[in-house]
């Protein structure tokens, strides 16, 4: 409900005119008048009727939402007293319920796919309070997921089950993404069908190595591997360049195949960065 207050207050209006309907479709006929295109012209009606009649077209508003949402073991990162407020996955959860409410709004079919390095769940596109609610539930407790992350297959599953051209939003942190070729030509075959849009969460603490010179122990959440990194000023700058190389390689992947790259942080609102993007893309438009 916070949610939707939000969205009614903030978002109104902006996501309407942010994406475009399937096509056009066939209204009335009416007169000639001046300055109206030729190409309009319909010839039948011209001829039966001796003077020129062009077609009216309306843009079908109606639109399918998708929604790709990476529940693998590193979205589970996050939660941190004193540095985040909530682990990626809420924010994953509270960026699906922010479309979620716009498509309800406008009457917008809604689906989504849950994926690691398979697909755990696929919930057909629909209308309805009740879908949407499903929908964002299933984010926010996802079934018993595989720890591992493989986008390339999440990206190639989203042009199986969404045929028809339809607005899709990718909701990862995209770790290491940017770097496997795999990820980079899956991303290109899929903006080719569809109007795909990245949303990267990322939490405060992925960004740089806690201050101090002791050892750290770490775990990889997706494959259980342990490691003991030296820590100190060096180290740290060392990861920082590696941190800002990740993420621009997965930024220029997004760049390279033409789609929207949205930062989300588990610091602020999810309402936020979409209320912005959603009005860069009015204005593009």
């Amino acid at each position: 409900m916070r949610t939707e207050r939000l969205v009614t207050s903030l978002a109104s209006g902006g996501y309407r005119s942010a994406f475009k309907g399937r096509g056009m479709e066939f209204d009335e006929v009416r007169e000639y008048s001046a300055g109206d295109d030729v190409r309009a012209i319909d010839w039948n009606v011209t001829a039966r009727a001796g003077k020129p009649y062009v077609k009216v077209f309306r843009e079908e508003r109606e639109l399918t939402i998708v929604l790709v949402v990476d529940v693998s073991a590193s979205m589970r990162f996050g939660a941190i007293p004193g540095v985040s407020q909530r682990a990626k996955l809420a924010l994953a959860a509270e960026a699906a319920a922010v479309v979620g409410v716009n498509a309800l709004r406008n009457n917008d079919r809604l689906g989504l796919v849950l994926a690691s390095d398979r697909t755990e769940r696929h919930l057909a596109a629909r209308k309805g309070r009740g879908h949407c609610l499903r929908v964002v539930r299933e984010v926010l407790a996802p079934v018993e997921a595989a720890p591992g992350t493989d986008l390339g297959h999440a990206l190639d599953e989203l042009v199986r089950v969404a045929r028809r051209r339809a607005v899709c939003f990718v909701v990862s942190d995209f770790l290491g993404a940017g770097d496997t070729p795999n990820f980079s030509k899956a991303l290109a075959r899929a903006a080719r069908r569809h109007d795909l849009i990245g949303l990267r969460v990322m939490d405060p603490a992925e960004a740089a190595l806690p201050l101090g010179n002791s050892p750290l122990a770490v775990v990889d959440p997706e494959t259980g591997a342990h490691a003991l990194l030296a820590n100190g000023p060096g180290p740290r700058a060392t990861y920082a360049r590696a941190w800002a190389a990740s993420r621009e390689a997965t930024a220029k992947a997004f760049r390279g195949a033409g789609c929207d790259l949205v930062d989300l942080t588990t610091t602020e609102s999810a309402v936020t960065a979409l209320l912005r993007f959603f009005r860069q893309r009015r204005r593009r438009g």
